[in-house]
């Protein structure tokens, strides 16, 4: 089956859409998949966001991943961290970063402060049973020629699709393997790891069918499995363990084509009972492709 609005796509019905300042949608998470990173719940604000920027536009240009100035993953830490990973094991295959099971309805909200041919600027929400699961805050999007990526007019019918009766749920099915393998660090201060982008894989026909990128969403993905793998290093705050997680800063400063290799560094920049800071940066060789903060605060207890 094609691939094309199924294996990347986050949006399965808009129900309003006002003045090209807000734009409301949803996305039922599919059942039968083993998890739903929560990296993908931003992607799906981010993909509600450009439904309504390529839109204004008459489908002559799409946003694509570029600065976030905060993320933030209220209540709860997004990712698990098994005793394993408090060993300095060399790969993170069997390691989960799922927030969300695979049940459930994501209820989508994105607001756009301004919209044109050079950029979309917009902040967003997702919740799930009225629980606010992702908040994105500062976003902008740089626009490029939508033909360079995908079909104009392909688009433009998916976008009355997902207006009028909706998608068919449950085309989604799964990510590849996206295990991380330790290269190097220091216990508590500096993990290390590397990823190569898969040479082919499903998602790719949706993100982009023109020219295939990885998307930005799957590298924060992995930039929090390996913040993970550092915090899991750290003494626990009083609390027992860290909750809230943030995103700062996050800026993607170009395409990752499939096959690159990626070198992956988190370190600890600051750390008090009261939060912890950690930079992280992705590499392709000498080229830097990403940067971000991640911020962590510990868990209330109520």
């Amino acid at each position: 089956m094609d691939a094309h609005f199924r294996a990347f796509s986050f949006v399965d019905r808009i129900t309003s859409v006002r003045n090209g300042t807000q734009i409301r949608g949803h996305y039922a998470i599919p059942s039968d998949v083993d998890e739903f990173p929560v990296a993908l719940v931003g992607e799906a604000v981010g993909q509600l966001a450009a439904w309504a920027a390529m839109s204004a536009l008459k489908f002559t240009h799409r946003p694509i991943a570029g600065l976030a100035g905060c993320i933030e993953f209220p209540g709860r830490a997004p990712l698990s961290t098994p005793a394993a990973l408090r060993e300095s094991s060399s790969t993170a295959q069997s390691w989960s970063s799922a927030l969300l099971r695979p049940h459930g309805v994501l209820e989508l909200v994105a607001d756009l402060e301004r919209v044109d041919t050079e950029s979309v600027a917009y902040s967003g929400t997702a919740h799930v049973d009225g629980r606010l699961v992702v908040r994105l805050q500062d976003c902008l999007g740089p626009m490029v020629p939508l033909a360079d990526l995908d079909d104009p007019q392909a688009l433009a019918n998916r976008f009355d699709l997902l207006c009028g009766p909706g998608a068919a749920p449950g085309g989604f099915r799964g990510l590849p393997p996206l295990a991380l393998e330790r290269t190097a660090g220091e216990t508590g201060r500096r993990a290390c790891a590397a990823f190569q982008v898969p040479p082919s894989a499903p998602l790719f026909a949706d993100h982009f069918p023109r020219r295939p990128v990885f998307p930005g969403s799957l590298l924060m993905h992995l930039s929090l499995q390996l913040g993970a793998m550092l915090v899991s290093e750290l003494p626990p705050p009083a609390s027992g363990r860290w909750g809230d997680w943030t995103i700062l800063d996050m800026k993607l400063r170009s395409f990752i084509p499939p096959g690159t290799v990626l070198e992956l560094d988190a370190r600890l920049k600051q750390r008090s009972e009261a939060s912890a800071i950690l930079a992280a940066e992705a590499r392709a060789g000498k080229e830097l492709l990403a940067t971000a903060r991640l911020a962590l605060k510990p868990e209330v207890n109520s």
